[in-house]
């Protein structure tokens, strides 16, 4: 696998990880909650969808849209009263798309306990100009061993989708052509 897509512009200077990485946090509230009394999971996919997209444009310079949402894991429940932190960054770049990894961290608060990881997601964002076309963004510089791996994860994840885009494609040209309807 190489580093980075093929097409990329070798005169876009890189920029490291750190430069766009964030952290949006949030106190929930009765507002946020769902019918079992838990935090609806919509408002926390949109807080991982707010501070992927400030990272993605940080990044690229400008506007970008959130292209696609790889996996949203919920792995805990966030309760009314915790404090939840939102962490971001871009994991992979390729000519005018990023992967961004985030990481969904509650703890209550009013207490001095470590938050506990309650989800993470995958997203990926096109950088667009004025017109709503897409541009060129910079390189991702991964700067540590865990950055290099998420980085080498992302380009797995990546590949997975472009598979899985092709096979649904040609099998509906398939169906298309023995006269199915869709």
């Amino acid at each position: 696998m190489t580093d980075q897509a093929p097409d990329v512009d070798p005169d876009i200077p890189g920029k490291p990880t750190s430069a766009s990485r964030t952290t949006l946090s949030h106190i929930m509230t009765h507002n946020d909650t769902n019918l079992l009394g838990t935090v609806h999971g919509g408002v926390i996919m949109k807080l991982v969808d707010d501070a992927a997209g400030a990272v993605a444009g940080r990044h690229s310079g400008g506007p970008a849209v959130t292209a696609s949402m790889d996996e949203m894991a919920f792995l805990e429940p966030v309760r009314v009263g915790d404090l939840v932190h939102v962490k971001a960054q871009v994991n992979w770049t390729g000519r005018t798309s990023m992967e961004v990894g985030v990481r969904v961290l509650a703890e209550r608060w009013n207490e001095s306990a470590p938050p506990t990881q309650v989800g993470s997601a995958y997203l990926v964002f096109t950088a667009v100009d004025a017109d709503g076309k897409p541009r060129l963004v910079p390189p991702v510089l991964p700067e540590t061993d865990r950055d290099r791996r998420r980085h080498q994860e992302a380009q797995i994840r990546r590949t997975h989708r472009l598979a899985r885009r092709r096979a649904i494609r040609e099998l509906r040209e398939r169906h298309a052509a023995e006269g199915f309807a869709d």
